[in-house]
């Protein structure tokens, strides 16, 4: 509880200072598509995997390509733990500019998940670290060395089922996620971003589920004073197996 205040402190301060500095804002609109498999050991450990491109909109232009792999453990029915690893390759991060030569970024991650029954409603939050890694580059190609960040993530997450028949259902996901920067090479953009999420997913049966939702993703650039205000449209993809 006292992290949850500690975050909401921030978000408080950050937009009173935000309020008082001149913000160029970039808009851009992206494509989210995104295939995750949960792979089922045993009642206590499983391992997900995701793959997950991201493209602009008008024009038609790639963002970047994800792969994670992660192992969690259930400790009970409330508290679950993961930790993994993912491979960022990113093309460009503004569709008119094209450096020819894609940026990569290694990313270690640590989570812990809490889960709560609301009645109807399933609530869950999640606490992340990430050590991410850059890969070093300059206007002529990638450089040796990488640069690292911390980052710590906050995500709030509520479900809520219209219906279920046997092995389908149909439900409504909202998300609140704050994400902050940290480390020696972080000046003026210690506010990473804020995404803001809502969307239905279906599931066809034990196995699979397909998830379409909008999301708005506000992200402060290391300038402090760029943005990107992201309008995306997420399709996801959702596989279990179990050994």
């Amino acid at each position: 509880m006292n992290f949850i205040k500690a975050f909401l402190f921030f978000i408080l301060t950050s937009s009173i200072v935000s309020a008082q500095t001149k913000k160029n804002i970039d808009h851009q609109n992206l494509l989210w598509t995104r295939y995750y498999n949960q792979l089922q050991i045993n009642d206590k450990w499983s391992i997900h995997s995701e793959f997950d491109n991201r493209v602009f909109i008008n024009p038609i232009v790639q963002n970047l390509f994800v792969i994670r792999v992660q192992g969690r453990y259930k400790i009970s029915e409330q508290v679950e733990l993961g930790s993994g690893f993912a491979y960022f390759n990113v093309a460009t991060q503004k569709p008119d500019i094209d450096s020819g030569f894609n940026k990569p970024e290694y990313r270690i991650q640590q989570d812990a998940t809490l889960k709560q029954n609301l009645g109807k409603i399933n609530l869950n939050q999640r606490f992340q670290i990430e050590e991410r890694f850059f890969q070093n580059f300059d206007k002529e190609g990638l450089t040796s060395g990488s640069t690292f960040f911390w980052r710590f993530r906050y995500r709030i997450q509520g479900d809520y089922a219209f219906w279920k028949k046997e092995k389908q259902y149909l439900k409504a996901i909202v998300s609140d996620e704050l994400m902050i920067n940290a480390g020696k090479k972080v000046v003026n953009n210690t506010f990473d971003q804020n995404r803001i999420y809502a969307g239905l997913q279906y599931g066809i049966n034990s196995s699979l589920a397909v998830e379409l939702g909008y999301m708005n993703s506000f992200q402060q650039r290391a300038s402090g004073v760029d943005y990107y205000d992201r309008n995306i449209i997420r399709f996801s993809i959702y596989h279990k197996l179990k050994l």
